[in-house]
């Protein structure tokens, strides 16, 4: 098995951070502030947040690269055999909220851990994804999310796809609320098989594939009217986003228990948002259709 470079991972992950805020900041047309910090435990990072643009209300892209003596126990709950191993964390995580309530919330992230212990193999694996969260849902946008999540997959393995798939729509589940946090898109995790060259290769394509998945459907969007109504119901929505984030991601929760920049890791938390009491939509309305159409798993493609 050929080991582990984490010097060519961080330069991907480097320069993925540096192609998704050009890419949108041209969209857009404003620019990413930045923020670089350093963790008291070892490590640092390099924060991106883009504030009341045309298109994006917020959008935050953050690489980082921390490393430590022990595992956290969000880590270690995962994979008890890491405990009392040093580790070493490096990633790309951004969130995008629009302004416009027909371009839907999208979510990505890539990262690589290493856990190592004197005397013993090191522990390595990359995860990440990414997933559409839509307030008002199109057919055509769903289709063209998952056909290109599969077709980044392909040259990788028939089965890579449905499995990935299907661990997205495990994941971004609410349990208390018994429904999706939207409609999937790729999750993966603990992946280090066959080798490093093979895993490496795919977390590169689905932090490149993004974009691709992503901007066509902010294009067709950006320009749809919308209104009060539509506003109400997106900030509703994103009440959602907030209480997975808080109460089951795992990244959130590793962020903070690493003692991570808080800022950073809080960045994917929308500008603005409202809850409502016992909310349920009008039927045969629009935003019945979201709970209706989209929200229940299917297969896309």
């Amino acid at each position: 098995m050929n080991l582990p470079d984490i010097q060519a991972v961080k330069q991907f992950l480097l320069q993925l951070q540096d192609t998704i805020c050009q890419q949108l900041s041209r969209v857009d047309g404003a620019a990413f502030e930045e923020e670089c910090w350093q963790r008291e435990g070892g490590g640092g990072g390099r924060s991106r947040v883009l504030r009341g643009g045309k298109i994006f209300e917020q959008a935050g892209v953050n690489f980082s690269h921390v490393h430590g003596d022990a595992m956290p126990a969000s880590a270690t709950a995962h994979r008890p055999e890491l405990a009392g191993r040093s580790f070493e964390a490096i990633g790309v995580s951004l969130v995008v909220h629009p302004l416009n309530p027909y371009i839907p919330t999208s979510h990505a992230n890539v990262r690589f851990f290493i856990a190592e212990k004197p005397g013993c193999d090191p522990v390595w694996w990359f995860g990440g994804g990414f997933d559409l969260t839509p307030f008002y849902g199109f057919a055509e946008d769903a289709i063209h999310w998952h056909k290109t999540a599969r077709d980044l997959c392909q040259p990788f393995g028939d089965q890579v796809f449905p499995r990935f798939k299907k661990w997205c729509d495990d994941y971004f589940f609410i349990k208390h609320r018994n429904e999706q946090r939207g409609i999937g898109g790729l999750f993966f995790d603990d992946l280090n098989t066959p080798d490093f060259d093979y895993c490496f290769n795919f977390m590169q394509a689905v932090g490149n594939g993004y974009l691709a998945a992503y901007l066509p459907i902010v294009e067709r969007r950006k320009n749809l009217p919308w209104g009060e109504r539509e506003r109400d119901f997106q900030l509703y929505r994103r009440g959602r986003y907030v209480e997975f984030n808080l109460v089951w991601d795992r990244g959130t929760l590793f962020g903070l228990q690493t003692g991570g920049r808080t800022e950073s890791i809080l960045m994917s938390m929308p500008p603005l948002v409202r809850w409502e009491y016992n909310y349920r939509p009008e039927e045969g309305s629009p935003e019945a259709a979201l709970y209706r159409d989209f929200l229940p798993v299917k297969d896309w493609i």
